[in-house]
């Protein structure tokens, strides 16, 4: 995921966490806040509940890889945070991806064209 679509500053992760509205998968947890510049922007999160410093860049590197794809098709003006659940570590891509689309149809955070 390229650092122009990335949710950098704590300060805008704390508010996304504090005022966003969450949903829920047993692999994923997506908190989508609107946001006023007009640009979606994402965060990646694995605490340490997911395992050692491998298995919790491994989540990381899944999110952010299964998020990649679908950018061009999402709504603009939202801040994402993806957190990465326990089990996420053992999934396969597919799994990941298929997760990280039911939340973002959930959500309502694709575009009207998008018919997946």
């Amino acid at each position: 995921m390229k650092r122009k679509f990335r949710l950098t500053r704590s300060i805008d992760i704390e508010r996304v966490r504090r005022s966003g509205k969450s949903f829920a998968h047993p692999l994923i947890v997506l908190i989508a806040l609107p946001n006023e510049s007009g640009k979606t922007l994402w965060g990646v999160s694995a605490s340490r509940s997911v395992g050692t410093a491998v298995r919790r860049n491994r989540a990381k590197r899944l999110l952010r890889e299964a998020a990649r794809p679908l950018i061009p098709h999402l709504k603009p003006g939202w801040l994402i945070l993806l957190l990465a659940r326990n089990p996420l570590a053992e999934a396969s891509f597919s799994e990941t991806s298929t997760a990280l689309r039911t939340l973002l149809r959930q959500a309502h955070l694709f575009n009207d064209n998008h018919a997946s």
